[in-house]
């Protein structure tokens, strides 16, 4: 097979080694949904209530190559919640000498 189909075999190889690398990495996998959503959020907030820059510039700033699905700044409340890859994370200013914090999921 290797000498009638060269790149057949070679994607065969290649597709084994990935599989194989995604089984000792996944836990590491599995734990890239809610850093999308937690980064966001942590960042937003950070941005948004600690430096005090403005709502547009603070969404560019935590623009990434994944997208999320939703953004909620709560200004009355100084919370920021962030939707992305299917979870959801939550940050909350806590003061000027603590800053933001990541909230515990509910």
């Amino acid at each position: 097979m290797i000498r009638r189909h060269p790149l057949l075999s070679v994607l065969v190889l290649l597709l084994l080694v990935l599989l194989a690398w995604a089984w000792a990495n996944r836990q590491h996998l599995a734990a890239f949904p809610d850093i999308i959503g937690a980064y966001t959020a942590k960042e937003y907030c950070s941005c948004r209530y600690v430096s005090g820059n403005p709502a547009a510039y603070c969404e560019g700033y935590v623009q990434q190559y994944v997208p999320i699905s939703s953004l909620l700044d709560d200004e009355d409340a100084r919370r920021v919640t962030a939707s992305g890859l299917g979870r959801t994370h939550s940050a909350a200013w806590l003061g000027a000498r603590q800053g933001c914090q990541l909230l515990p999921n509910e």
